[in-house]
């Protein structure tokens, strides 16, 4: 479990792009704490500030109000060269790698550890233990030309922790991976944040990554936050209609049908092996129309949801609703 001490906290950041005809405001008044040791989730669709918000973060890009505040130092109020020495601390990986295509994996991972002044026999050592941290140590000699996405993805995740950062920033990190690469990518940042203790950041545009991996999450829309809180609070019961967007990603396919009495369904942990539906319609004697579902299994337990339509005579209705009640299943009655 991650502490309640923060890790970064940003205090009425904005961020407004000037050119010589427009005034852009690509982050607006956004408040937000991330604890040590946390996995942090920040989602949002494209365009609506995510990328913006973990380059200033880092101070790749300087904020135009507010404040960044790392670790307890106002990053607004140190020198370059402080500033430098603390982005050390801060590791980022990004979607298409940005591995150096001249350099092997080892010669990768070096990098930033020649930048920061290590002599090159202690820098060597570190690449090699990060290589078995990230199960490559097949691949030392290997050329980015000569890896797999998964395999790129690992090696940059290396070079991301060769500076031993406090934090790591994934910037749509799994968007150019498969579904199963995905997944190892996860189980990965999952596990160095478990064994190093590393905050880490995700800025996604996938709910399925969000569900999957991290303790908190904020959602960001037209530059500011929407909804903040726990994974499962959000993902249970969204608030607002980006949240409700991102969350349900079969709103407008449900909209589609005819009828009015919809009612969404969240399986949040519940045995795979309970039957819940068939229960359902037999103690209710009511049959019901399932609109949408997006479930799945993990270690025998049911996560996900499902959409269906309740019956149009009233005491049916409300027998379904009641038993939801009584067997404590989350829903929701979708307008």
């Amino acid at each position: 479990m991650f502490s309640q001490k923060p890790m970064i906290e940003m205090i009425g950041l904005g961020k407004t792009f000037v050119s010589k005809n427009s005034h852009v405001k690509a982050l607006e008044n956004i408040n937000l704490s991330i604890y040590e040791g946390e996995i942090f989730g920040i989602i949002g669709l494209s365009g609506a500030g995510k990328s913006t918000l973990v380059r200033c973060i880092n101070y790749l890009e300087r904020p135009t109000e507010g404040k960044v505040i790392f670790n307890g130092i106002n990053l607004s109020k140190i020198k370059n060269s402080e500033l430098l020495k603390i982005r050390q601390s801060m590791g980022m990986i990004f979607q298409q790698f940005n591995l150096l295509m001249q350099r092997t994996a080892l010669e990768n991972i070096c990098f930033p550890l020649e930048i920061a002044g290590v002599n090159k026999k202690e820098a060597r050592k570190r690449a090699y233990e990060l290589l078995e941290v990230v199960g490559l140590t097949d691949k030392a000699k290997a050329y980015p030309a000569q890896l797999s996405g998964g395999q790129k993805q690992r090696i940059a995740i290396a070079r991301a922790l060769a500076t031993k950062p406090k934090v790591l920033l994934c910037d749509e990190a799994t968007s150019a991976l498969d579904p199963a690469t995905t997944k190892s990518i996860l189980n990965l940042l999952r596990e160095i944040n478990r064994s190093l203790g590393i905050t880490i950041i995700v800025i996604t545009h996938e709910m399925s990554v969000i569900e999957e991996i991290c303790n908190r999450v904020a959602i960001i829309d037209k530059s500011r936050i929407a909804e903040i809180g726990d994974v499962e609070e959000v993902f249970i019961k969204p608030k607002s209609t980006i949240a409700k967007q991102l969350v349900f990603s079969g709103a407008q396919h449900v909209e589609s049908f005819v009828g009015e009495d919809k009612c969404r369904i969240i399986f949040d942990g519940r045995t795979s092996f309970e039957p819940v539906i068939a229960n359902m319609v037999m103690e209710c004697r009511a049959a019901v129309n399932i609109l949408y579902a997006d479930t799945k299994d993990i270690d025998g337990k049911a996560f996900g949801q499902m959409v269906i339509q309740l019956p149009k005579d009233e005491p049916s209705k409300r027998r379904i609703l009641a038993y939801l009640e009584a067997n404590k299943i989350p829903h929701e009655e979708v307008i």
